[in-house]
């Protein structure tokens, strides 16, 4: 069984930064993706970012220049640095991960990615 556990949410006021982890475990198997995703409350989910098992990333456009998807491998940890958060930023964020070689496959096929995290809350004032 796979498990995801994410932290580091916070409350931040705009402007500043918070970096978020997500602690893989229970996968023994090297090649997967993985990606952040956040939901705020009456919206849909919507994707952040996402790392393909080759280690290339991808960012949606409402995050680019301003969030830092990556990977330690030896720790089995995904992170998101968050900077420059701005208010609509505000959410809660899930990590995900599919033994699938690339999110970009998953959405695709029109799935979710198989295995989510519990979400951790990032909330940022004007």
């Amino acid at each position: 069984q796979v498990h995801l556990v994410e932290s580091g949410g916070g409350s931040v006021q705009a402007g500043g930064s918070l970096r978020l982890s997500c602690a893989v475990s229970g996968y023994t198997a090297s090649r997967y993706c993985m990606g952040w995703f956040r939901q705020s409350p009456g919206k849909e989910r919507e994707g952040v970012a996402y790392i393909d098992d080759d280690g290339s990333t991808r960012y949606e456009d409402s995050v680019k220049g301003r969030f830092t998807i990556s990977q330690d491998n030896s720790q089995n940890t995904l992170f998101l640095q968050m900077n420059s958060l701005k208010p609509e930023d505000t959410a809660m964020y899930y990590c995900a991960a599919d033994p699938r070689p690339s999110m970009s496959t998953v959405r695709a096929l029109g799935v979710n990615p198989l295995w989510w995290g519990q979400g951790t809350q990032v909330t940022v004032s004007s």
